[in-house]
């Protein structure tokens, strides 16, 4: 039966809902993220032409509504409804609502802690890293073609390719975009460009391999139009894979970590991309928590001219 995993690790948690040793879907919770049902102190800072709310840390939260009785400067409490997202449109803030008594609205899955580092590599045997680099290229492969991911300002876009014949090629791919969409945690406004496939028949096969596919989730969707196009709608909660990995560096920083905290023990330097260098050394917070996992002071080399997810491990 499938089981939600949870590995905590430096700088961010890790999801994973596992069917034996297959990743069904996936999450990734940055620390410094705010998540959805998160609830805060805050000033109320504007009232109009939309309730806008300030945290201590001085960043803003847009409101859904205005909290009763309060005035401009005066203090409340909001819950977080959803996070500021990486990706194409970084000036975009936060969406909150006044808290209220009844629970927060969380959706955060029952889950079995792993240990981290030390035990066995759950979620490495399930294909993590494959799963990393699926994010970070926005390439999906499957049996006769590739799923091409993009972000846009308006939806994440699936493009299909492949060279099986269009109707073959348009069924396997919604049984691969479906499956893509839950490991790499898509959400929001969802496209996805099928090849054109004539007839009605073709097209309702496609979309409800589609559903298939995604199984229990919530979704709304379109049907299959005559150019091949669907789109869907998930509840928007969290970044996705794709979003996480917009920030190359960041995303790259704390995969390295994970891979650092589980190749062998005692001090070490870290050999990484420049970018990745320097993100880790205004960072000493991660360092630290990685020398103690791996029990041992850890160091920093830049090494130009290599893949942003490149990692060499020295002992020291």
């Amino acid at each position: 039966m499938p089981e939600w995993v949870r590995e905590r690790g430096i700088g961010e948690t890790r999801l994973a809902l596992l069917d034996d040793e297959t990743i069904l879907a996936a999450r990734i919770l940055p620390d410094d993220m705010l998540l959805a049902g998160t609830r805060l102190s805050a000033r109320l800072a504007a009232v109009a032409p939309r309730p806008l709310a300030r945290l201590d840390d001085g960043s803003e939260v847009l409101l859904r509504s205005r909290p009763a009785g309060v005035t401009e400067g005066g203090r409340f409490d909001l819950e977080i409804v959803r996070p500021k997202f990486p990706g194409l449109e970084p000036w975009k803030r936060a969406l909150g609502r006044p808290a209220t008594d009844t629970s927060p609205t969380s959706d955060a899955p029952a889950a079995r802690d792993l240990v981290f580092p030390g035990g066995s590599d759950v979620l490495g045997r399930a294909g993590w890293d494959e799963l990393l680099e699926q994010a970070a290229s926005g390439r999906v492969a499957f049996d006769g073609g590739e799923l091409l991911i993009a972000l846009t300002p308006a939806m994440t876009v699936i493009d299909v390719d492949g060279w099986l014949p269009g109707a073959e090629l348009a069924v396997r791919a919604a049984a691969a975009a479906g499956a893509a969409i839950r490991r790499l945690d898509l959400q929001g406004s969802i496209g996805i460009d099928f090849p054109s496939t004539p007839g009605k028949e073709i097209r309702q096969r496609v979309a409800e391999t589609l559903d298939h596919a995604l199984g229990n989730e919530a979704f709304e969707r379109t049907a299959v139009n005559g150019f091949g196009f669907l789109q869907l709608v998930r509840p928007r909660r969290r970044a996705s894979l794709i979003e996480l990995a917009h920030d190359r560096a960041g995303f790259a920083a704390r995969a390295a970590l994970r891979r650092a905290a589980r190749e062998g023990h005692g001090p070490a330097t870290l050999v990484v991309h420049p970018r990745v260098e320097a993100l880790l050394a205004a960072r000493p917070d991660w360092l630290e928590a990685l020398a103690r996992q791996r029990g041992g002071a850890i160091a920093l080399r830049a090494k130009p001219g290599v893949a942003i997810s490149d990692l060499d491990v020295e002992p020291a």
